[in-house]
């Protein structure tokens, strides 16, 4: 195991971290005086560290001036705990698909207008798309959001469609990714599965190579989550 590096930690951080760890099982919102009893810290410190809490959704200032957590403390939340359920049969995919297309494979989860970058195993080529997992998307016009967008649906049948799913230039000119669904018990989506890279790469004919894995490793992960990808 590699030794953690002997770095200092950050005074600021450690004071809101301070503040959002000091919510328990149970509350529902505090005011400052409980926040000043738990942290340790002065009223006028605290308001100004809510703010920046608040700016990134971590907190929420309610009417009556109590704070509560914010609704991005739920989504941390979700990403963790689906990630350990998830890891064990996604990540070997993705490995699999980056070795044998060269590309980078990922896979995104939706959360309301916004796609969550949940497992991701980058190209061996320095040129790729630096995104990390965690990182937040629109549901744009990509075609991994319009994966996620198109089978979101509790209709039965899934809408029938040629898959991969296909885009150039969305999020980035020179950037292009196939994707496809990943469903789990009941048909329920999972996921979309996507290898992206530069366009220069991912030609017609280079998708075209690669759409059968595509199309075969979402077929084996839906199978591994549950569902019958032949249903």
């Amino acid at each position: 195991m590699r030794a953690r590096p002997k770095v200092e930690g950050v005074a600021s951080a450690d004071r809101l971290l301070t503040v959002l760890t000091a919510f328990r099982r149970g509350d529902d919102a505090l005011d400052l005086a409980e926040l000043a009893a738990r942290t340790d810290l002065v009223k006028s410190t605290i308001m100004r560290l809510c703010v920046s809490l608040e700016r990134f959704g971590l907190i929420e200032r309610i009417p009556d001036g109590r704070y509560r957590l914010g609704t991005e403390i739920a989504r941390l939340g979700s990403v963790y705990l689906q990630s350990f359920a998830l890891e064990a049969h996604v990540v070997p995919v993705l490995e699999r698909l980056v070795a044998a297309s060269g590309e980078t494979a990922s896979f995104y989860i939706r959360r309301g207008e916004h796609r969550v970058c949940l497992f991701r195993v980058d190209s061996p080529s320095p040129l790729r798309m630096h995104v990390r997992p965690g990182d937040l998307r629109p549901m744009d016009q990509s075609s991994i959001a319009q994966v996620l967008a198109r089978f979101d649906t509790t209709d039965d049948p899934a809408p029938a469609v040629t898959l991969p799913f296909h885009s150039h230039g969305v999020t980035d000119p020179h950037v292009s990714s196939s994707a496809v669904p990943v469903f789990g018990a009941g048909g329920r989506l999972v996921g979309a599965l996507a290898i992206s890279g530069p366009a220069s790469r991912l030609t017609e004919g280079h998708v075209a190579a690669i759409a059968p894995l595509l199309v075969e490793s979402a077929a084996r992960l839906t199978r591994a989550l549950g569902r019958d990808a032949g249903r």
